[in-house]
C-alpha cells in the first residue's frame, strides 16, 4: 500500500472514531439546554454552563498539548481523553438537579480537552499526504456524521419514551464502538508521524508570529458564536420547537456542518485562508434568523450556524497545521484551542446575560463579531510569510 493510500486509510479510521464519539456527546448536547430548563435553570445559567463547558473543553488543552509534545505519548493521552469524553454521558439520565447535570457536562468537556490536541497532532501527520484542507475537511465530515446520528437517535428516544432521561442511555453504544476502533487504530499505525511530508516548517524552537495574529482573528469569531444549548433554550422557552423536534434542528445543523467542511476544505487547498472570509460572512447571518424568526427561519438560521461550525472545525485547524513546526504541533493546537475556548466562554456568558435582558443586543453582538473578524483574516492573508509554508497543500494565503 502506498504512503498516500495508507494515510487516507488512517484519516478515515480516525474519522470513524470521532464519528462514534460525536454521536455520543453531540447526541447528549442536542438536549442538554432543554434538559437544564426542565431541571429549573434559567437563561443565564444555561449560558454560563455552556460557556464554562467550552472554557474547560478548550482551555485545558493548553496543558495537554504541551504534555503531548513533551512526553510523545500521543496515543495514550488521546485514548484517556476519549474514555472520559464518552463515559459520563449516560449518567446524565440520573441527574435530578441542574447542578448535577452541569457537573457531568463539565466532565464530558474535560475529556474532550484531553483527547483533542494529541488527536489533532496525529491527524496532521496523515493529512500531510492528502492535502490538509481535504484531510481535515474529511475528518470533520465524518465527525459531523456522528453529530447527526446521535441527535437523531436521541430525538427518536424522546419521541417514543416521552422524556429526556432515557435518551441518554442509548448513547453508550457508539461510545463503546469508537473505543474499540481506536485501540485497533493504535495497533495498525503506532507512528503516524512517518506520514509527514518534509517541509521547512517541520522543526523549530518557537511558534511563528503569523500564528499569533491568526489566533486573534479566530478568537473574535469564537466570542460571537452562540452555543447550541442557549439556542435550544430559546427554542424551548419561545415554543419555536418542541422537546421532540429540538434535536432535529441540531441534527440538521450538523449535517450542514459535514457538507460545509468538505467544501471549505477543498477550497482551502485551492485558495488558502481567503475561504474563511466567506465563512465568516455567512455565519454572521445565523443569529437574527435563529433568535428573531419562527421555526422556518430558525431552520435556515441553523443551516448558516452549521456552515460556520464546519469551517471552524476543519479549515481553522488545517491552517494551523501549515503554520507551525511538526515538533510543536500539539502545543500549537493546545494554545489555539485555549484562545478559542476562552473567547467562546466569555462570549457565551455574555450572550446568556444578554438573552435575559435583550435578545436584540444578543443578535447584534453575535453578528457584528463575525463581521469584525473579516478584516483580520484579510490582514493575516496579506501578512503571511510564504517562506513558512513551502507545500501548496498547507498554504495560508493565496
Amino acid at each position: 500500500m502506498s504512503q498516500k493510500a495508507a494515510a487516507l486509510k488512517f484519516v478515515i479510521l480516525l474519522g470513524f472514531v470521532s464519528l462514534c464519539a460525536d454521536a455520543t456527546y453531540e447526541g447528549a448536547r442536542s438536549i442538554t439546554g432543554a434538559y437544564l430548563e426542565v431541571l429549573g435553570a434559567n437563561g443565564t445559567v444555561v449560558g454560563l454552563v455552556a460557556g464554562f463547558g467550552e472554557l474547560i473543553g478548550y482551555g485545558f488543552r493548553l496543558v495537554i498539548g504541551y504534555l503531548s509534545d513533551k512526553t510523545g505519548k500521543y496515543w495514550g493521552i488521546t485514548t484517556l481523553g476519549y474514555i472520559l469524553n464518552t463515559a459520563v454521558v449516560p449518567f446524565l439520565a440520573l441527574a435530578g438537579r441542574w447542578e448535577v447535570a452541569a457537573g457531568l457536562m463539565m466532565a464530558e468537556r474535560t475529556g474532550k480537552a484531553v483527547r483533542t490536541p494529541p488527536r489533532d497532532a496525529l491527524l496532521s501527520h496523515g493529512v500531510s499526504q492528502i492535502g490538509s484542507g481535504f484531510g481535515f475537511g474529511l475528518h470533520e465530515a465524518m465527525d459531523q456524521t456522528g453529530a447527526v446520528m446521535g441527535p437523531l437517535a436521541v430525538a427518536a428516544m424522546v419521541y417514543f419514551q416521552g422524556e429526556y432521561r432515557n435518551a441518554f442511555t442509548v448513547l453508550i453504544v457508539p461510545a463503546v464502538l469508537g473505543l474499540i476502533v481506536l485501540l485497533v487504530l493504535q495497533f495498525l499505525y503506532p507512528n503516524p508521524s512517518d506520514f509527514e511530508v518534509e517541509t521547512v516548517a517541520n522543526e523549530g524552537e518557537k511558534l511563528p508570529s503569523i500564528f499569533w495574529i491568526y489566533l486573534g482573528a479566530v478568537a473574535i469569531i469564537a466570542a460571537g458564536y452562540a452555543d447550541f444549548p442557549l439556542i435550544a433554550f430559546h427554542f424551548q422557552k419561545g415554543e419555536i420547537a418542541s422537546g421532540q423536534t429540538i434535536p432535529l434542528f441540531y441534527a440538521w445543523a450538523m449535517g450542514v456542518d459535514a457538507v460545509a467542511a468538505l467544501i471549505f476544505g477543498y477550497f482551502f487547498d485551492k485558495i488558502g485562508i481567503s475561504i474563511l472570509i466567506i465563512a465568516a460572512f455567512v455565519s454572521s447571518l445565523f443569529a437574527p434568523l435563529v433568535f428573531f424568526g419562527d421555526a422556518r427561519f430558525a431552520l435556515l438560521g441553523m443551516a448558516f450556524w452549521g456552515i460556520g461550525m464546519g469551517a471552524q472545525e476543519s479549515i481553522l485547524k488545517a491552517a494551523v497545521a501549515g503554520m507551525v513546526p511538526k515538533n510543536k504541533r500539539a502545543t500549537a493546537y493546545g494554545i489555539f484551542s485555549t484562545g478559542y475556548g476562552l473567547s467562546w466562554f466569555l462570549g457565551s456568558a455574555l450572550m446568556g446575560i444578554l438573552y435575559d435582558h435583550s435578545i436584540i443586543l444578543l443578535v447584534v453582538f453575535s453578528s457584528l463579531t463575525q463581521l469584525l473578524a473579516i478584516p483580520f483574516f484579510v490582514w493575516v492573508k496579506l501578512q503571511a510569510d510564504k517562506s513558512i509554508i513551502s507545500s501548496p497543500d498547507m498554504q495560508v494565503s493565496d
